[in-house]
């Protein structure tokens, strides 16, 4: 993974690590294991780091704060409660005072506001942050029930962002216009834990049952899937089980394809992902080719392949551009061409184990402390130079009426 050349460690005498490190992610914690969470577990050994969630409605006539502890992890996820019923100026109100409630219990102490959704700009813009960050890690306008203001809110975020991360070289490719700080950070990967697959023996009570050779899929299943293209490819090889794991997001258990070979088997705690990759012969990324996949650059890439799998996909773009030429990976845009990809796929991972050795130089360099030493620097980084006295930082009520005025074009 190539990450800036320019990242060299910022004067830490400039760095106040007792100021809190607020995220604002759509994702709760604790819902499914990605990048926000690999990331903010490292920056919680280095300041306090609180992760602001999306609001939950609540009968109760007052607006306020869950604060969770999870185990294993000193990041605490905050969890606003807004009264049921609330205009939508109201609770943007409440979720501001809310935050400065937060933020007073830390300390008159200038914050890092780090957000993976413009929507939670509005509520937190009127803060004066050490630094702001966006990271970017999918193009949210383009996924299903996606608020119609949120094109105008990233404006703002952006104009107001000091460094903004993506998810992806595509993504970056379409943004990097938008800022002059913006740097790619694609997915990453814990590899020891994943390779670990590769010598499990151990088989999950509920994949026992399910007949080899098995092929799998694990992580949200929602419109980012080509359903049609699961049930066709199911239906063409009815000797090939095809088990999928994960939660459903913005569709229903009708809108899925259904056939004796097809096991859904729900959502599947982090650390048990090895255990059912080891009783699979082929990993699947079957994304539909649509909006919502234009920039996604999946983190199950490297993931399938730390696990010792071979990997199907369609041709998502950022898949092609990384590993288009890694073997062990195969692409296919079809059903036709996608179920002949699943044989020869199997077929690799019949023949041994040799094909591993590039794709494991490759994962030496796709770790996730290294994104986060890169991207810590950055933020360092960007924080001295926002204190910097030659280049004074622009008052948070001028940040609040350039936000406005670019919301308002």
């Amino acid at each position: 993974m190539n990450f800036p050349t320019s990242i060299i460690p910022a004067p830490h005498a400039a760095i106040n690590r007792d100021a809190p490190l607020i995220c604002f992610s759509h994702l709760r914690w604790d819902f499914v294991l990605q990048r926000p969470q690999h990331l903010m577990a490292r920056f919680a050994k280095e300041w306090p780091v609180f992760y602001f969630e999306e609001f939950i409605p609540t009968d109760h006539h007052l607006a306020y704060l869950e604060i969770h502890p999870f185990e294993g992890t000193t990041v605490k996820s905050v969890r606003p409660r807004i009264p049921q019923g609330w205009s939508a100026e109201r609770r943007e109100q409440a979720l501001g005072k809310l935050l400065d409630e937060l933020l007073g219990l830390c300390g008159a102490q200038r914050p890092i506001l780090w957000f993976y959704t413009p929507m939670m700009y509005g509520f937190a813009r009127h803060v004066a942050a050490a630094a702001v960050v966006y990271d970017c890690m999918d193009e949210l306008a383009n996924f299903k029930f996606a608020p119609p203001e949120i094109k105008k809110m990233e404006a703002a975020l952006i104009a107001r962002a000091d460094v903004a991360f993506t998810g992806g070289y595509s993504l970056y490719e379409a943004k990097r216009h938008q800022h002059g700080n913006m740097h790619p950070f694609p997915s990453s990967v814990d590899a020891n834990h994943f390779r670990s697959a590769r010598l499990s023996t151990a088989e999950p009570s509920d994949q026992r049952p399910i007949p080899s050779p098995r092929l799998g899929y694990y992580g949200v299943i929602d419109e980012r899937l080509d359903l049609a293209l699961i049930g066709a490819v199911a239906q063409a090889r009815p000797d090939l089980s095809f088990v999928f794991i994960g939660p459903l997001a913005k569709i229903t258990a009708d809108d899925l394809p259904r056939a004796a070979n097809i096991h859904y088997l729900g959502q599947k705690p982090y650390r048990e992902l090895p255990l059912y990759l080891a009783g699979w012969e082929v990993a699947l990324m079957p994304f539909a080719l649509n909006e919502a996949t234009k920039f996604i650059s999946p983190t199950k890439t490297p993931e399938y392949l730390a696990s010792g799998r071979p990997v199907v996909s369609t041709p998502i773009k950022d898949v092609v551009r990384h590993y288009g030429t890694v073997p062990g990976v195969f692409l296919a845009g079809d059903a036709q061409s996608f179920a002949k990809a699943c044989d020869d796929a199997l077929a690799l991972k019949r023949r041994g184990t040799g094909w591993l050795a590039p794709i494991d130089a490759i994962l030496a360099r796709s770790s996730w402390d290294e994104t986060f030493l890169a991207m810590r620097s950055l933020l360092e980084k960007a924080i001295v130079r926002a204190e910097a006295p030659e280049q004074p930082r622009t008052s948070s009520r001028q940040h609040l009426a350039d936000a406005v005025a670019i919301a308002a074009q």
